[in-house]
């Protein structure tokens, strides 16, 4: 089955009747507490507890941890129906955490409206999410419950908050994000608390409070994140909290400060909730809903270095199947294809935790037989990537009131020009100055836009001019930062340079190196220098942002005073190893700079230029020289077959069939004959029967005493076995076989081959013994 589009549900969700109008809230806040608070929480895998070295350990590794509380209004009433929801979608929230080191603390709050009463129920304490912890989540979730009038049903935000300001900061790693997920009406309310003063000011008091907390929680750099439910939410004052606390969170972005959100049914409580804590968290995400049967397609970024597939099934009888942009089938937890999977499960929900996840359109299938096909289903993606930059100056050593180039080229963790897939950084702000010595900073506009002197748009390039002031007099430094939501970014990237003297007497120029190599290959660049002063000069050569996988020689070189030599560049290509996953899919993008500067002034640039090479593994030891294997064995083999058949040749040539054996007498007669049979390698084995009786004959004899064989020169070879000895027979000189007996040989009879039988040996010639 293709990809379908998900069809949204429309329909709101229903609500319980009977239920006090103020009290509307908390059915929702109270479970969208566990919804919050599972939002970290994973779960153990099919087999039971993670492993020790599961991805989602990596996860956390790679994205950092965060802190934060869920605040959940009590003072309205939970209907069992909501509750459920609430803590499902929460549930839901909670796979897609991708940092198992990350806490959370879950707070019911109302009011005190006498001694024996308090505010704040802490439901779940400072609590690690990692999966030995989730059992703990999920039970001290269902603790949340609706105030009655006799325990104190106001709203009193200041106590609340400020509880969960103190818990988030309490001997926790300021470094650590701290964000407060607020889910209430947004209406202060305490007529009915003594602490707050004298009935016609409390709320008064409770408001300067609250501005109060806030002020500290800005200080302590909390985050607030209201979420205000049902139709009559204040929003204003959910604003007012919202912008109160700290705003610089995980990158300076509108889309990453905190805000308020309005929930108007439990719902979009689930989605409401992933939004403001992929923002808070700086996590991409995105949400599909869809019933079953139904194929959702959830698109992964190829700047994702760790993501989280997130399904909500709505019914425990639905089956979810996930597939990778290559149509492969993701069924558990493992590794494959460079790719960590950490696989989790719920009553209802389930996810698919990947690190390093391969790019692409990934596919969740649900199906879900007769009578179970009614509920929403909801897929979410959690995703978090890295991105670097490298600047290059063009001229690297600009004279004052000179025009400069900078350009900035975004590039992943590895260090691989970023060129496509742009909508990925859509929401991408750059800013860069110049700063230097004898001018106040200058601002500098870079831009991706392919208006001079960018060159082209959306190429990951941004290019932007500045005219260094006349009054400049040393060092220069351009700084740029790079910002963007869902992505780890450069902080204060900068490149360093000198203000150029009137006349540059050491100049360098550097031609390209190649385009594509092979893992281990040797690119070659030529540098063509000049050295126009009276002192030589030691210039450098490094290779800056390549992560390491360029290594360019020599490293230095020695102009001679007046001298302009043309040095050849060689630039080592790292071996296959080193590039780690960077080659897991077939190739990987090399960026950075070659850099030439003169360490003999100051380390002024002399230039640099930008790098970008496509490597592809080097083939293996057979791969590389299969076409010489196989030459060679092919030479090889007819070179055997070559040898077989001489030596064939030469066996038949030996071969003792058809020669014509006579025993002669010792006074020349002939006594008999035997036409000779082929035997082991060609030679005829035979005995002398009766030597010294009348009638001696050869008798054929496997080990006899006598073996012949042809000669290849003609006539034959008879050895003996008694001595070993060995003679040539021809036709007229028989050999002496003892007993006064002699061998000879006769008229030959045809030669057999093995293509037919054997002809029939030759009569042998009748004898009289008594002759």
């Amino acid at each position: 089955m293709g990809p379908l589009e998900p069809q949204p549900d429309a329909r709101p969700a229903p609500r319980g009747r009977g239920t006090p109008r103020r009290r509307a809230p908390l059915r929702r806040a109270a479970a969208l507490v566990a919804a919050a608070l599972l939002l970290a929480a994973p779960l153990p895998d099919r087999a039971g507890a993670a492993p020790a070295d599961d991805p989602s350990a990596q996860s956390a590794a790679a994205i950092g941890p965060v802190n934060y509380a869920v605040v959940v209004d009590e003072s309205g009433s939970i209907s069992k129906d909501d509750l459920a929801r609430e803590k499902s979608a929460a549930l839901r929230i909670a796979l897609g955490e991708l940092s198992a080191a990350s806490t959370v603390t879950v707070l019911g709050f109302a009011s005190a409206d006498d001694p024996s009463q308090h505010v704040v129920d802490e439901v779940c304490p400072p609590t690690s999410l990692d999966a030995a912890s989730r059992d703990k989540l999920s039970g001290c979730v269902d603790k949340l419950a609706a105030r009655t009038r006799d325990q104190g049903w106001d709203t009193d935000f200041p106590t609340a908050l400020e509880q969960a300001r103190s818990l988030l900061v309490t001997g926790t790693d300021p470094a650590t994000p701290r964000v407060v997920f607020l889910l209430t009406d947004g209406k202060l309310d305490v007529p009915d608390s003594p602490q707050w003063g004298d009935p016609d000011h409390r709320n008064g008091n409770a408001q300067t409070a609250l501005t109060q907390t806030l002020a500290k929680a800005a200080a302590d750099k909390v985050q607030v994140w209201p979420l205000g439910f049902g139709n009559d939410v204040d929003k204003a004052e959910l604003d007012l909290m919202a912008s109160s606390g700290y705003q610089n969170g995980c990158t300076d972005l509108p889309d990453s400060r905190p805000r308020a959100t309005e929930v108007p049914d439990s719902g979009t409580v689930a989605t409401a909730l992933q939004t403001a804590f992929a923002a808070a968290h700086c996590l991409r995400s995105s949400v599909q809903q869809g019933r079953p049967p139904i194929d959702i397609p959830v698109r992964i970024s190829p700047l994702a270095t760790v993501g989280s597939i997130v399904v909500d099934k709505g019914d425990p009888a639905v089956t979810v199947r996930y597939f990778d942009p290559d149509n492969r089938e993701v069924t558990g937890t493992g590794e494959a294809d460079n790719s960590k999977f950490e696989y989790t499960t719920g009553p209802t929900e389930e996810a698919l935790r990947i690190t390093d996840p391969r790019p692409g359109l990934w596919r969740v299938h649900l199906d879900a037989p007769e009578g179970h096909r009614s509920q929403l289903a909801t897929v979410s993606v959690l995703w978090h990537g890295e991105l670097r930059s490298s600047i290059v100056l063009d001229p690297p050593s600009p004279r004052p009131g000179q025009r400069m180039t900078v350009s900035l080229r975004l590039q992943t963790r590895q260090d691989v020009p970023l060129t496509d897939d742009l909508q990925d950084v859509q929401d991408l702000a750059v800013s860069a100055r110049l700063t230097g010595d004898g001018f106040a900073p200058v601002p500098l506009r870079l831009a991706d836009d392919g208006a001079p002197p960018d060159a082209a748009a959306k190429d990951g390039t941004f290019t932007g001019t500045v005219t260094v002031p006349d009054t400049a007099t040393g060092r220069l430094k351009v700084a740029a930062t790079l910002t963007a939501s869902g992505l780890t970014a450069d902080q204060d990237r900068s490149e360093g340079s000198w203000i150029a003297p009137a006349q540059l007497l050491v100049t360098a120029a550097l031609a390209p190196p190649p385009t594509s190599a092979r893992t281990s290959d040797h690119l070659t660049a030529t540098l063509a220098l000049h050295n126009g002063d009276t002192v030589p000069h030691v210039l450098g050569v490094r290779i800056d942002d390549g992560g390491g996988l360029l290594t360019p020689t020599p490293a230095t070189v020695t102009v001679p005073p007046g001298g302009s030599p043309t040095v050849r560049l060689d630039l080592a290509v790292a071996p296959r190893a080193a590039f780690g996953r960077q080659l897991g899919r077939g190739s990987a993008e090399l960026g950075g700079k070659v850099v030439v500067f003169d360490t003999t002034d100051q380390g002024r640039v002399l230039t640099e230029r930008a790098l970008s090479v496509r490597v592809v593994p080097r083939p293996g030891w057979l791969a590389q020289y299969q076409w010489w294997l196989v030459t060679g064995a092919v030479l090889l083999a007819v070179l055997v077959l070559l040898l077989l058949s001489l030596r064939r040749l030469g066996r038949g040539r030996r071969d003792a069939a058809g020669l014509q054996l006579r025993l002669i007498g010792e006074d020349g007669r002939l006594l008999t004959s035997q036409t000779a049979k082929s035997g082991p390698n060609g030679w005829f084995e035979f005995d002398v029967v009766d030597p010294r009786g009348p009638h001696p004959r050869i008798q054929r004899r496997t080990g006899g005493a006598y073996k012949v064989q042809r000669d290849v020169d003609g006539g034959a070879v008879l050895e003996t076995r008694v001595g070993r000895g060995r003679s040539k027979v021809r036709d007229d000189a028989p050999v002496p076989l003892g007993n006064g007996l002699l061998l000879g040989l006769g008229a030959e009879a045809a030669r057999t081959t093995r293509r037919g039988p054997r002809p029939a040996p030759a009569p042998e010639p009748e004898t009289n013994p008594y002759l």
